[in-house]
């Protein structure tokens, strides 16, 4: 009994290891163009959902008040855009001075810092722990539409280099799977379309979707062979992607907290949306960028990792946070 007591409690990080596991031994099925399809299931599915589920759970009110929250907007944004590349150019300049790390790694490093935040991963964990989330999911969608221009602008400050995006199709896309979803769920919820509303699963069908992202992001990960480089770049990538993440889970964390600005919830937001970083848009930028460059793997390395990486020390942070958060409105 206390095995599945610890499992039921536990379920979202089982669920994690799970899911991984089932990548590695199924990759085909959840892989780009495998049967899942997630190209489509993932972006216009599982994506659309999770902010229905989120417009379900919100009242528009919730909304408003997060949308007045200029303090917590700004320094979301900013940390997201300006002090992330600032701190990883400075990390770069130590790691090539000192310690001679692969440049096009290190080049990897800096393109990932450039990208805006995710749509789904810092909404569905900020849920899970009970955070902010109305302020998460606002954040989630302004920071997209921004990083539409900010990035490459970054991307060409930090790498000498840009990038030429389409805004028409990026408004679109984000239009289609994040703003229509979320107004559709507030809509839903503020004329009582449905009712009993509270007796929905929402946060659970929110984290099994997250595992669902997780599961066929590990699966195009475990079909990729094509790259060209050394167990010491790959393992050098995978450490340096760890210890920055966590380093940024840190700061962001201890700032907001020591600023005295924020609630708890609004803490647990700000750490999650300030830290994640989106694929989505990342891989697109990175083709155009560096495509058919010999070092083109190398540098895309530190991205694929990253995306995974911050789902999983998410769900680790899941439960701490919680018992945090418990502490906060205890005392």
């Amino acid at each position: 009994m206390r095995a599945k007591e610890i499992i039921k409690r536990n379920w979202f990080l089982c669920g994690i290891l799970g899911c991984i596991l089932a990548a590695e031994v199924f990759p085909s099925l959840g892989k780009t163009g495998g049967l899942l399809k997630p190209e489509w299931t993932v972006k216009y599915g599982a994506v659309g959902i999770i902010f229905l589920t989120s417009g379900l759970s919100l009242s528009i009110n919730d909304v408003l008040a997060a949308g007045s929250k200029y303090r917590l907007h700004l320094f979301i944004q900013t940390f997201t855009f300006v002090c992330i590349p600032i701190m990883i150019l400075i990390f770069n300049l130590v790691l090539n001075n000192i310690m001679g790390i692969n440049e096009w790694i290190l080049k990897g490093l800096a393109t990932v810092s450039c990208m805006p935040p995710p749509v789904s991963s810092a909404v569905i964990l900020t849920k899970a722990v009970g955070g902010n989330e109305a302020a998460a999911v606002f954040n989630s969608v302004i920071g997209s539409f921004l990083g539409i221009i900010i990035t490459p602008l970054t991307l060409l400050f930090f790498l000498g280099s840009t990038a030429i995006i389409s805004v028409l199709n990026s408004v679109v896309m984000l239009g289609q799977t994040v703003v229509i979803p979320l107004l559709l769920g507030l809509a839903i919820r503020h004329f009582r379309i449905i009712r009993n509303l509270k007796l929905l699963p929402l946060s659970t069908v929110g984290q099994s979707l997250l595992l669902f992202i997780i599961y066929t992001t590990f699966c195009d990960a475990f079909v990729t062979h094509d790259i060209p480089m050394n167990a010491t770049d790959v393992l050098i990538s995978v450490v340096l992607v760890v210890v920055i993440q966590i380093g940024l889970l840190y700061i962001s964390f201890h700032i907001s907290l020591y600023l005295k600005w924020y609630s708890p919830g609004d803490v647990v937001a700000i750490t999650f949306c300030s830290t994640h970083k989106s694929l989505t848009l990342g891989v697109p930028i990175l083709r155009i960028l560096f495509s058919g460059y010999a070092h083109f793997s190398q540098i895309t390395l530190p991205l694929l990792i990253y995306h995974p990486t911050q789902i999983i020390l998410g769900g680790l942070m899941v439960p701490p946070f919680k018992k945090w958060m418990m502490q906060k409105k205890s005392g």
